[in-house]
């Protein structure tokens, strides 16, 4: 065994640990591994197929065929055999239809979306409550880059987690090159996605220029240094969403019309991180809709900054204070 098949083959052990497997899969003993046919996702199959059967877990996969490309269809099978002869069973393969036009995050988001969706619909017809994921730690500098670049806030440069709902990310603390080890110390060839080498996306702009830029110009471990920040952030998110939650059901009460209230003191004895973290909690909990910073900012200057201000229209939501309370109902 090689020192590129230990390591992936552990963080697959511990990815179960961590989740509780197979404790937690006595209603639902099934997993699923997302298996594309590139190497990433090949050495993640492999590495689940050795392991699981050795903790007792039944492990499957589920093949997206994006229909992005020719001949996608022949990838797909080609990918659905392989995981087959790692012995994952059930297989499945599913073909989607990506949004076109594409959606407001472009193809990749819509791309993403589609996947995401053949997932839920292969636990369902397999009864699995986990898929696994074979993003890497480069996946997932990327990922924390690109937040970066959108200033879209503490929450993008999180990245991705290890554990999310359903989802398993076993390979998280894995480059890319050891999967590559992996395929080749395995005798397993890999496809080559044409997607990944289009510098029309901005993910592979950032693979092949970005990164390459700042390792070169700032020294190695960039990647590493980007994953860490990006599971500290993870970290500190947790502990501020925990307090949130708790100091919003004492802050959040009812009006006699059935509308939302929030104690204006209580926020604005609050840090602004905090005070904001429970004004969007309150408002994707009772109104299905996700905030954006300008439009908690808003809100937060009905406590902050108050001076008679007019109700808030806001997607989804209409605020407006009322002596001591900020009065949430449906725009």
């Amino acid at each position: 065994m090689t020192p590129a098949i230990a390591d992936v083959r552990r963080a697959v052990r511990e990815s179960f640990a961590v989740a509780g497997l197979p404790e937690a899969l006595d209603s639902k003993p099934v997993i699923l591994v997302g298996v594309s046919g590139g190497a990433d996702s090949l050495a993640l199959a492999a590495a689940t197929g050795f392991e699981a059967p050795r903790a007792g877990i039944r492990a499957g996969a589920v093949v997206v065929d994006h229909g992005l490309q020719a001949g996608s269809a022949d990838v797909a099978e080609r990918a659905a055999a392989q995981a087959r002869s790692l012995g994952l069973e059930p297989v499945l393969v599913l073909r989607v239809d990506v949004a076109q036009p594409a959606s407001a995050g472009g193809p990749e988001a819509a791309a993403r979306a589609a996947r995401y969706g053949a997932f839920e619909a292969a636990m369902a017809e397999t009864g699995a409550s986990r898929v696994l994921l074979a993003h890497t730690l480069d996946d997932q500098a990327e990922t924390v880059l690109l937040g970066l670049a959108r200033g879209s806030g503490p929450t993008s440069l999180q990245g991705m987690a290890a554990q999310g709902g359903a989802y398993l990310r076993p390979l998280l603390g894995i480059r890319r090159a050891g999967t590559r080890q992996f395929c080749a110390d395995s005798g397993l060839e890999a496809w080559e996605d044409p997607h990944n080498g289009d510098p029309a996306y901005a993910r592979v702009r950032v693979r092949h220029a970005v990164l390459p830029v700042l390792e070169h110009e700032l020294g190695p471990g960039i990647a590493e240094a980007l994953a860490r920040t990006a599971e500290q952030l993870r970290e500190d998110a947790d502990a501020l969403d925990a307090l949130a939650l708790d100091w919003a059901l004492e802050l959040t009460t009812q009006t006699e019309d059935g509308a939302v209230a929030l104690d204006v003191r209580g926020l604005e004895a609050d840090p602004p991180a905090l005070r904001q973290r429970i004004i969007r909690l309150v408002v994707s909990n009772e109104f299905g809709v996700a905030l954006e910073r300008v439009h908690t900012l808003a809100v937060a200057q009905l406590v902050t900054n108050w001076h008679g201000q007019k109700a808030l229209d806001l997607p989804g939501v209409r605020v407006v204070r009322q002596g001591g309370r900020l009065i949430f109902t449906p725009a």
